[in-house]
Formats: structure tokens, sequence, C-alpha cells
């Protein structure tokens, strides 16, 4: 069995005071190249995305690994990188968390990203850095409460290979893209990148919770809108994943059983739990309150529609919006394979389900370039596709007015 790669320089100790980051501010501005990037967080374990680790390498600088909780002004850290472009991995999981720490990029290489557009068949950094590199990497604590103090050893050796190649393995993707002809599409992509935001969260968020689909009344909802918003507030407090305040199950468990008395709802099995038994009057009053509210302000069993309907519904409520769509399939699909990338990528599927239930009136190449561009689609995927899909939708019977999403 082929021996995991190591730290070429050991585990760095981390930087946990100010002369630390001094120190390490020093060394990074006297190297040279990108910046590899990466963070750890504790989801699963913790309400907020915090980075509760950062680490970093650079050429001729080393690696570092930074504990932004200990030491939290980062700003010298983002004037010694100024606009050097960035190496991160799946970038979109760490971004929103290094922003909250003053980090933002001028540039970035995303690597994960560059193996979906090269159409690589598995994407993960560990399998990146093996198909790619021909080394191995030991993994397996991603998924670890890194809010912990002390870090482990195993964690903190975990931490820095994750910055440990990816110097190596952009350079070699950027060999790859070039070869491929698909360097430009991948700096566009990069570049779409610099713009991302984590979406903030909807009022409806609650309609989320896992099983509501067997709740189907009113006044049900409202019991469960209450759980949920009583949990958020308990869980945003602690600063604790809401799942570990109250489970999704439980949730459902006392809305379906429709409990009488506070005895009863502690009498039920998802509510047995000593955290659940402690806050059991907090619980009781949340459901009280849904019940008491006036009829008017329960929440409606549907969300009105803001967008196209769910694809399924297409072929009775729309056919025509149905057939463009198999047309565009097929368009894609073609595209998919003669260039090696994802079909998701050539287009995001809420794009295709709009662009298929709302055409523009007057099918051109020019007008579906437009609304492509309307609706957030590159440009390199605007020049590949418009001028296909507007012949697809032209050659049938789908360029019919489609109903309003609302009919």
């Amino acid at each position: 069995m082929e021996a995991p790669f190591e730290p070429r320089e050991g585990v760095p100790e981390v930087i946990s005071t100010e002369p630390q980051l001094a120190e390490w501010v020093d060394r990074l501005s006297q190297g040279s190249g990108p910046i590899a990037i990466d963070a750890e967080r504790a989801s699963g374990f913790k309400y907020s995305q915090r980075a509760y680790l950062i680490q970093m390498r650079r050429t001729a600088s080393g690696s570092a690994l930074i504990d932004p909780i200990e030491v939290s002004d980062l700003s010298s850290i983002a004037q010694a990188i100024g606009d050097t472009e960035w190496i991160l991995h799946a970038a979109t999981q760490d971004l929103g968390c290094l922003a909250e720490v003053g980090l933002t990029p001028q540039a970035l290489f995303d690597t994960e990203l560059a193996g979906r557009l090269l159409g690589r068949d598995r994407v993960s950094l560990a399998a990146l850095i093996k198909s790619e590199l021909g080394e191995t990497l030991e993994k397996g604590h991603g998924a670890a409460d890194w809010s912990l103090r002390p870090l482990t050893a195993a964690q903190l050796r975990y931490a820095a290979l994750d910055v440990e190649l990816l110097i190596e393995l952009r350079d070699h993707m950027e060999r790859e893209l070039r070869a491929a002809n698909k360097w430009d599409i991948a700096v566009e992509e990069f570049s779409a990148l610099l713009h991302f935001r984590p979406k903030a969260r909807s009022e409806d968020h609650w309609r989320k919770v896992s099983g509501l689909h067997k709740i189907r009344k009113p006044r049900d909802l409202a019991v469960v809108r209450s759980l949920w918003q009583e949990r958020e507030a308990r869980a945003i407090a602690r600063d604790v994943a809401p799942g570990r305040v109250l489970p999704d199950s439980a949730i459902v468990a006392a809305t379906q059983a429709s409990p009488a008395t506070i005895l009863e709802l502690s009498a039920i099995k998802e509510f047995s739990g000593r955290g659940q038994q402690r806050a059991i009057d907090v619980w009781w009053r949340a459901i009280v309150r849904a019940r008491d509210l006036p009829d008017g302000e329960l929440p409606p069993a549907k969300i009105p529609a803001t967008g196209p309907p769910q694809v399924r519904s297409w072929a009775e409520r729309n056919p025509p919006a149905y057939e463009r769509l198999q047309d565009a399939k097929e368009v894609l699909n073609e595209h998919s394979e003669q260039i090696n990338i994802p079909l998701e990528n050539l287009l995001t599927p809420e794009t295709l389900r709009r662009l298929c239930w709302d055409p523009p009136g007057a099918l051109s190449t020019t007008s579906v370039e437009t609304l492509l561009r309307a609706l957030g689609a590159r440009e390199w995927q605007i020049a590949l596709l418009a001028g296909d899909l507007a012949a697809a939708f032209s050659s049938s019977t789908s360029a019919a007015i489609p109903e309003s999403p609302g009919s």
C-alpha cells in the first residue's frame, strides 16, 4: 500500500498570538506566486459557519495554521496578500467564513471547479491529488468539531495537508486546461466566483424541515413553524447546530401527535432526551402560540410560485415548455459530450428551466443570448449554446406562447 503524503516541513505550530502572526505575515510577504488557502469550520456542531482554523501556504513562505479565534484581526494578512491569486478547493464553501475575518480574494483559482471543467469523474481534493499528481492524501477529519480546543495532532496534520499540494495541483491543472482549450472558460468561471455570496435564508426556511411533507393542515404547519423558530433562536443564542437543539424528527412527531398537555408532549419518544426534557416548557409554549394564532396568520399550505413550477407537471400544464426542455437537454447533452464538461456546468438547472418555460417572444440567437445573459449565464456559455438552443426551439412546435407561472 502506498504511503500517504506527509507535510514536507512538518506540521507547523498553530499561530495563536500577535507576535506569531506578525512573523507569518513577514514570511508571507517574502514568498512568491499564488497563495493556497483553506478553512475549517464546525458544521454540524455550531450554528455559525465561522472559520475555526485557517491554513495557508506560499512558495518560499511555507505553511501556516492560524487560529482566527485567538487572533481575530487578520488585516495584516489581507494587506500582505493584496491582489495575489488565491488557490482554493471548492471555493464557495470557504469564501463566506474567510470574508467574515476580512479575507477576500481579488483573484482565485478553484481546483474543484477546474476538475469539473476538465471532466474529471472525481473532484474531491484527495481524488484530484491522486489523479493529477499521483500522491495519496490520508483524509478523515473534515467532519470533526474544529471549535474544540486543543485541536488534536491528527487534525492539525490533516489541516496542513489540505494546502500542502494545492500550488502544484493548480499549476498542473492550468496546463491541462490550456491543453484542452478551456483556459478562457476557467478564467471566466473563476472571475464569477469573486462575486459569490452565500444565499440568505428566506422567511420560509422552516419549510425545509425534513418530513414536512407529512404535514398538511395550516394549523399544523404553524406548529412546525413555531417550533422551528424557537429552535432557531436557541441555536443562535448558544451557537449550536439546530439539529442538536431539537431534531427535525421531534418537530414533526410533536406536530403529528398533537399533544393536549405538556405531559403528553414530554412522553413523545423524540422528546425523551435530557436536552428536550430540560426545555420541555419552551417547546410546549411554542406549540400553544401556534394553536392560538388567528386563522389569518396561519402559513399557507404552499408558497405562491415565483418561477416555473416543478418540471414533473410541465407535460400536462405546459406541453410546449416541456417540449422545449427536451430539445434543450438534447443540445446540452451533445455539447457536454463534445467538450467533456458536466451538464450543470454548461448551464445551471434553474437557468435552463426559466429559459424553457418563458423563452423570448421572437426567437432568434440574439434574443436567446439576451435572455441567457439576464438569467446570469456566463459569456462562454452564451456563445456556445445560444445559437443551437434558438434553432432547436424554432424547429419544433414549442414556439407557442407559454402560460404564466401562476396560472
